[in-house]
């Protein structure tokens, strides 16, 4: 659900994942590069979102190996 989620609000997906600093900093980024752009930066936060979502989860699995 949080992949679909980086689609359209990457910020947000990012502060699920866990990563509130990086989710403020990438929202301070994100906003003016979508109205600047016109949403052709868009794919870049995509892509963000996603290696830390899948960082995060990578992360929480080799924690519950160790357990």
């Amino acid at each position: 659900m949080n992949y679909l989620l980086a689609i359209l609000l990457p910020p947000l997906s990012i502060l699920i994942a866990g990563r509130p600093v990086v989710a403020i900093i990438t929202f301070l980024i994100w906003v003016p590069a979508i109205l600047f752009s016109g949403g052709l930066t868009h794919p870049m936060f995509i892509l963000l979102a996603w290696f830390l979502i899948h960082q995060s989860g990578t992360a929480r699995l080799m924690r519950d190996r160790k357990d």
